[in-house]
């Protein structure tokens, strides 16, 4: 499932997102001293996270962010438009969690490591945003915090800025890619009942019976399963078999990205100076 942001018009979602509303609003007078609303739009996006976080993003709509909420669907239309809106919202807000600040004592390496295990429990945490795809980001402030945080560590290799552009996008891309593995694993599992265990087991028996010629067709995955099988789990090890591996790759592709940015900087600095 694949969700678009910036589906609602344009200057009232990006007021939604900015609360510039809010603004506009605190400064006009109250006609009246009655009560505060009841309802807010950070009460409404607070639950709309809550359902997305417990049921995933099918589940979400207006009624049961409502229900939530105690309220009808109707009541919060007058808050947020509706929930494409919703969603924008719910993104946004949710990045806030990220920090904001890293260390750079121990150097740009271990910030950008931070960064990303920082980044990759966060959308595990909340494995809907990785259905929100960046082909039309949401626009929001603590999206542009997040990008501007990286900025903040990058910016200290000394690398010019078309050079960290793609480098900021190969990280942003490396992250969700490994945590939507693990996201799809446990989402997997639940949907069909079926361990990565038991799916697995059951396969890889029949497979072999199907094409008992299976190593003479395909000698180099052999090989690769072979010498290069990770070690067994260690007694308490958490998640499946898939997360474990999906784990593993992550700590070597920021291994290998590190070292790439590494590269990178060595070049420019023995580039002659214009």
């Amino acid at each position: 499932m694949t969700v678009f942001a910036g589906q609602g018009d344009a200057r009232r979602s990006l007021s939604l997102l900015w609360r510039a509303e809010e603004s506009d609003a605190a400064d006009r007078p109250r006609a009246t001293r009655g009560p505060k609303p009841a309802l807010s739009v950070d009460a409404i996006v607070a639950a709309g996270i809550a359902v997305a976080d417990a049921e995933g993003m099918a589940a979400l709509s207006m009624r049961t962010v409502g229900e939530r909420l105690g309220r009808t669907a109707m009541a919060l239309y007058t808050y947020v438009p509706g929930k494409t809106e919703l969603v924008d919202l719910m993104h946004d807000q949710a990045l806030a969690e990220l920090p904001t600040d890293y260390d750079l004592s121990a150097g740009w390496q271990s910030a950008v490591t931070s960064w990303a295990r920082d980044t990759w429990e966060f959308s595990l945490r909340h494995p809907w945003v990785l259905q929100v795809s960046q082909a039309r980001p949401v626009l929001g402030p603590h999206e542009y915090t997040a990008m501007e945080t990286l900025l903040r560590v990058l910016y200290t290799t000394g690398l010019d800025s078309a050079a960290l552009r793609r480098i900021v996008g190969v990280l942003f891309h490396f992250v969700r890619g490994a945590a939507r593995t693990v996201a799809e694993s446990r989402e997997a599992a639940t949907a069909t009942g079926v361990t990565d265990e038991d799916w697995w087991h059951s396969r890889a028996g029949t497979l072999t019976e199907v094409v008992p010629d299976f190593a003479e067709r395909f000698p180099l995955l052999v090989r690769l399963e072979t010498e290069g099988a990770s070690p067994p789990p260690e007694e308490g090890a958490q998640g499946s078999y898939l997360e474990r591996e999906a784990r593993a790759t992550f700590d070597a592709g920021l291994t290998v990205i590190l070292d790439g940015i590494e590269a990178a900087v060595a070049r420019q600095a023995a580039r002659p100076p214009r």
